[in-house]
């Protein structure tokens, strides 16, 4: 497909990953080699994120399905599973939702928030975006060659951010500042990016870093308007994304919430 660049490797059914807003298919890189084993792994960036092009149709979660359909098709995936994280969760379930997939697994997904929550993680995005922007890469390299400084740029998103390799967290630094999805994107969480769908028909996992410090965990009670037959996990000792944190755990809640062929 022409404007989604994607990474794909291993075997088994497919399962699709997609990254959260600001992030690229790299997000992933700690847990592929648990995954490819056991999965067809097929990781995305997002138009107009990491080096996909931008978006010809917008950066809705209506866009998101269209293209994510077309993206399927082309490439014979007969509804694959998927697991997204933050914004990659809303539009992993927003797939579930369409009936594209045959399992969900969300962490910790945006667009399930209060009106306080969602205003806050607007305003760390935007920070965190402005950050990218303007600081120049030699700054960055010296910034993220310390532990301190690799709390200070990444804190608000790992748990443990002293243990992402310091060009791993340049590259991803540079990719965030540079996105042109990013903008529009976040323009369109502000007008009322929200699932108030239902998934109710296929397996759903959704799973919160217990440090996440960027979305607050909603009620159990919200979550299971979602899907009632939901299974809620914590993780322990991760962020918001938590994929570096504890790749071991988060291969095992994704291997496990795709398990099922629904």
């Amino acid at each position: 497909m022409d404007d989604v660049v994607y990474s794909r490797a291993g075997r088994g059914e497919p399962l699709v990953l997609i990254h959260g807003i600001g992030h690229r298919r790299q997000a992933w890189d700690a847990v592929l080699p648990l995954l490819t084993p056991h999965r067809d792994v097929i990781a995305i960036d997002l138009p107009g994120f990491g080096e996909s092009p931008e978006s010809k149709t917008g950066y809705g979660v209506e866009s998101a399905v269209e293209m994510f359909e077309k993206f399927c098709a082309e490439l014979g995936l007969e509804r694959p599973h998927v697991a997204g994280n933050s914004l990659g969760g809303l539009l992993s379930l927003a797939f579930g939702e369409a009936g594209l997939v045959r399992s969900v697994t969300a962490l910790s997904p945006a667009g399930i928030w209060t009106r306080p929550g969602a205003l806050w993680a607007f305003a760390m995005l935007a920070a965190h975006r402005r950050l990218a922007e303007r600081m120049p890469e030699p700054l960055v390299r010296r910034v993220a060659a310390t532990t301190a400084g690799r709390i200070a740029l990444a804190g608000m998103i790992f748990a443990k951010p002293w243990l992402i390799p310091p060009d791993k967290l340049v590259s991803d630094a540079l990719a965030f500042g540079a996105a042109p999805g990013f903008a529009p994107t976040l323009a369109k969480a502000r007008e009322g990016f929200a699932f108030h769908g239902s998934v109710p028909d296929i397996p759903v996992t959704i799973a919160w870093g217990r440090h996440d410090r960027l979305l607050a965990r909603p009620k159990a009670v919200e979550l299971r308007k979602i899907a009632p037959q939901v299974e809620l996990v914590t993780l322990p000792g991760c962020g918001h994304t938590p994929m570096s944190d504890a790749p071991e755990l988060v291969a095992r809640v994704l291997l496990e919430g795709s398990t099922n062929n629904g």
